[in-house]
């Protein structure tokens, strides 16, 4: 998320009944990208694209995730709302600053809060739970963002607070099963959307004041090799106000789906970085983005300006990343 406040809401729900699921990840490897699966999907023209707004709140808008059972979760101000498959809506939990979320096999969610200055750990109902990090190597954590589970346990996570241009001390976390939080990278100017690819080999990170995309290889669960350039975006243009790579997510092709706030788009990147579609996303300050509906084809997607979350009727499927659901042992 890039930091943005307004004042108040108002929801609306604009849609029908919908069944909702949540994927996002390539297959595959290859040379210094992404590789692609054997899956082949035609990406439709961004001019075949309307997008169809879904829930408005006329503020800022973050954080969306699926659960098993086709719940939709987004955060914006200080709350979660929680989207029924029937369409009705409630707040779901009140954090403070509710950003990245995830949801874990036990039905426990982990929820990236800078008021915090934690990444938070929820029940199935909205109540908090111990942190799942607050802080590294002794080190309390600035404000963590956006998170990305690792299938085999654990999960990764930037921390921007505070960084930009002039003072890029933003940095990525790995946190191990365990509940140990490691140091994974650092030196960034504003680390924000974080992707890890199912093969668990490449770690993809939106650094947003410099707007590009980086791409670390992984080595071994919280250990990485050099930092490299995946792709460079597009600069703002015309009434866009700002170009700022946020939230990602990929599809089952292995192509990179990046909320570019600022620029009202979510443009996609091919597994070798290039730019193949600028689809239109709804939002001004597009922020997040990520793929669900009954076939896994459409993409939703959140951000400012109105303030609503949108979804792109897109065709093209997406890998569902909710872990396989496990038996929750009861915890407080």
């Amino acid at each position: 998320m890039i930091r943005e406040h307004s004042a108040g809401f108002r929801l609306l729900v604009l849609a029908m009944v919908w069944s909702w699921g949540l994927g996002c990840g390539p297959a595959g490897e290859q040379d210094s990208g992404i590789a692609p699966s054997d899956k082949k999907v035609v990406l439709p023209e961004a001019e075949a694209v309307q997008p169809v707004e879904i829930v408005r709140t006329n503020d800022y808008s973050e954080g969306v995730v699926i659960d098993h059972e086709g719940n939709i979760y987004f955060s914006h101000e200080r709350v979660i709302t929680v989207v029924a498959p029937d369409g009705k809506h409630r707040v779901w939990a009140e954090t403070g600053e509710p950003n990245g979320h995830k949801i874990l096999a036990d039905g426990t969610h982990l929820v990236c809060d800078a008021t915090h200055q934690a990444v938070l750990r929820l029940d199935a109902e909205g109540n908090m739970l111990e942190p799942a990090s607050k802080e590294c190597e002794g080190k309390p954590l600035k404000g963590p963002n956006d998170l990305t589970l690792d299938p085999e346990g654990g999960f990764y996570f930037t921390d921007p607070e505070g960084t930009g241009l002039s003072n890029p001390i933003g940095t990525v976390h790995y946190v191990d099963p365990e509940g140990t939080t490691h140091l994974v990278a650092g030196g960034l100017a504003y680390p924000n959307g974080i992707v890890l690819t199912p093969d668990r080999k490449r770690l993809l990170v939106a650094e947003s004041q410099k707007n590009r995309i980086l791409l670390y290889e992984v080595l071994s669960p919280g250990r990485v090799g050099p930092m490299q350039v995946f792709a460079d975006l597009p600069s703002k243009e015309g009434e866009q106000i700002g170009n700022q790579p946020d939230g990602i997510c990929l599809d089952a092709a292995g192509n990179l789906y990046v909320a570019h706030y600022g620029m009202r788009q979510v443009q996609v990147l091919d597994p070798e970085g290039k730019l193949i579609r600028r689809y239109p996303g709804g939002n001004l300050t597009t922020s997040n983005c990520a793929f669900g509906g009954p076939g896994l084809d459409q993409l939703f997607v959140t951000g400012g300006t109105p303030g609503a979350l949108f979804r792109l009727d897109l065709g093209v499927p997406g890998l569902d990343i909710r872990p396989k659901r496990k038996e929750n042992s009861s915890e407080g």
